[in-house]
């Protein structure tokens, strides 16, 4: 039973109770206490259980919230009272179960690695299921609004409320971040960047660069910066030479972030040991090199891809990090809109056809299909893929990796599916001629085809096909829709702020912005659960074009992008700008991402 609403109204009142004032969205205002008959009813209960005069309890409560201390140690501190103890009290006060230990099955782990490791740590709760109930495990008994934040970002309404210690609740975000004890890889230590800052020891020796398990700082310190990007959830860690400096950042949410700024004489000492367990030449330096090693956190695998770059000031490298057992999203959790959903599902099932995914780097192309991929993935069907690289492993699912080295190329590889028996097949990538004829055979002899294109809008996609060698009629024969889609940023749901848009704010958006005048729009603010960004996560965009007959019709006699694109908005198409701003309308993300990744 979903209990929320009672804890927020008996948060107020335990608040009231202790003269507490709630700041907006319920916690307690930090540091504040004003006076007030007490309300003793609520923690009578409690009061007699631990053997506390109730004047003692409320005392306690009110230090605590002045202390920004969680009452249980307040309690346990101030009367030797077992906080354990005194947290199930108040749970059976309030009626909400209290956990003295949480069990973190695979699906916690997952959902907790959803969300932002330093977001929960800070405020102390955590999403987990027990005994077939969706909860939110929280320490503060003040903080009904976490529980909200928690819901909207899992997208989970029914989360219900319990209580456990806040050591209780560490541990179990630990345990799914793979920090348990005995699980936790010991090179991982969680050390500070600011440890760093001085110059690195000058008797560092060539053993010091070759042991990954020692204890000599520049190994820490890669160990930190990757374990620092993975609990972050970034994409990319760059390490920047200049003149004087190091630089380092952090790719978060499609974005470069400076982190740190290192001593320059840490630069030779990083790249040789990241050049060692990529088991690259750690002698050239004057040619660019490409690697990857792997890393365990916990329970999590993660690819680390490395590029390193010859510049005027040293070599720049650039990791790359790959989850490798990330959950695949679904393809309802895409972003997709209603209509969208819904012809992308029929069109995944059609028996044969072309279905391609374009856009620039970086924009999903990938994920999407990996979406489909697993929306049709059945013990009946034969998937078969080819990828450079594969980036994510799917069960029951043939999958072959592009190796230049060995002359297997895209083309090469879709020869040998196409003896494999497939009914399905991915190809990570149409970049050449030969791959894209042998696409287009494969779909005309009844196989169903994903791939990508990197073109900038749906309608370009066919004359891509069609610069690349393949004939209009053959481009209306066996491509069956166009999906082109940007990656924009998710507002934080903690510090996003609404406002109406003025006439000179809606001008981006062209001649259709007066119908958009009085809106309510919402802008990032930033704060400290999403670092100062005013986001959190990223979102896809998206335009969809069907070829059914008419287009067909135009392909084959007239196959230039603008009248493809102009006949596709006539029939009913949303453009990537207009499906951003639903997206906009919906408080989702901002009119700045959805132009800066967008162009009319």
């Amino acid at each position: 039973m979903d209990r929320l609403p009672d804890f927020r109204r008996m948060a107020h009142r335990l608040a009231a109770l202790c003269r507490l004032p709630l700041a907006r969205g319920g916690r307690v205002a930090a540091g504040q206490a004003t006076p007030g008959p007490p309300r003793p009813s609520l923690l009578e209960p409690m009061a007699e259980t631990l053997a506390l005069p109730l004047a003692a309890l409320e005392d306690a409560f009110t230090e605590a919230a002045r202390a920004g201390q969680n009452p249980f140690k307040r309690l346990a501190e101030l009367h030797k009272v077992d906080a354990g103890l005194a947290a199930s009290a108040l749970a059976a006060s309030l009626g909400l179960p209290y956990l003295e230990a949480i069990d973190v099955s695979d699906e916690d782990a997952e959902r907790i690695r959803r969300l932002p490791f330093g977001y929960l740590k800070r405020n102390l709760a955590v999403p987990v299921a027990l005994d077939g109930r969706q909860l939110v495990v929280l320490a503060d008994p003040f903080a009904p609004e976490l529980a909200d934040d928690l819901r909207r970002l899992l997208g989970q309404p029914d989360l219900a409320v319990a209580l456990a210690l806040p050591e209780t609740i560490v541990s179990a975000i630990n345990h799914a971040h793979g920090e348990a004890e005995g699980e936790r890889d010991p090179r991982l230590d969680n050390l500070s960047l600011d440890d760093f800052m001085g110059p690195p020891p000058e008797n560092m020796s060539t053993e010091d660069l070759l042991d990954e398990t020692s204890n000599a700082p520049v190994i820490r310190l890669v160990n930190q910066l990757l374990a620092q990007a993975v609990r972050d959830l970034c994409s990319d860690i760059h390490i920047e030479p200049y003149q004087n400096s190091l630089k380092i950042r952090f790719r978060l949410d499609g974005v470069l972030y400076d982190i740190k700024t290192l001593d320059k004489r840490w630069h030779p000492p990083v790249v040789s040991h990241v050049k060692i367990r990529s088991k690259l030449d750690i002698a050239e330096r004057r040619l660019p090199q490409d690697g990857s090693f792997d890393i365990r956190l916990g329970n999590r695998n993660v690819d680390i891809r490395v590029s390193v770059f010859p510049t005027k000031f040293g070599e720049r490298l650039v990791l790359r990090l790959l989850e490798k057992n990330s959950r695949i999203l679904s393809l309802g959790e895409l972003g997709l809109s209603p209509g969208h959903f819904e012809e992308l599902s029929a069109l995944a099932r059609l028996p044969h056809g072309i279905i391609l995914v374009t856009g620039p780097t970086g924009s999903g192309k990938s994920t999407t299909l990996y979406a489909l991929i697993n929306h049709i993935n059945s013990t009946d069907k034969n998937i078969l893929t080819i990828e450079d690289p594969v980036e994510y492993q799917i069960e029951g699912v043939g999958q072959m990796q592009v190796n230049a080295k060995i002359d297997l190329t895209f083309a090469g590889g879709l020869r040998s599916i196409l003896r494999q028996d497939p009914d399905v097949i991915l190809v990570g990538e149409i970049r050449d001629t030969e791959t894209a004829q042998i696409a287009c055979q494969a779909a005309l002899t009844g196989h169903l085809v994903f791939s990508t294109l990197h073109t900038n809008d749906a309608a370009s996609a066919v004359t891509r096909m069609v610069d690349m060698g393949i004939e209009p009629y053959m481009v209306c024969s066996v491509v069956r829709a166009l999906i082109a889609q940007r990656l924009v940023r998710v507002l934080c749901p903690h510090c996003k702020e609404a406002f109406v848009p003025t006439e000179e704010d809606l001008l981006p958006f062209g001649p259709g912005a007066a119908a958009l005048a009085g809106r309510s729009f919402c802008r990032a603010v930033g704060c400290p659960q999403c670092m100062g960004t005013g986001y959190r996560g990223r979102t896809s965009i998206h335009e969809l074009l069907v070829i059914d007959e008419a287009m067909a019709e135009l392909i084959l006699h007239n196959p230039e992008a603008g009248r493809i694109r102009a006949a596709a908005m006539a029939a009913g198409m949303a453009t990537l700008r207009q499906d951003g701003m639903d997206k906009i309308l919906r408080h989702i993300t901002t009119m700045e991402e959805v132009i800066r990744a967008t162009v009319v």
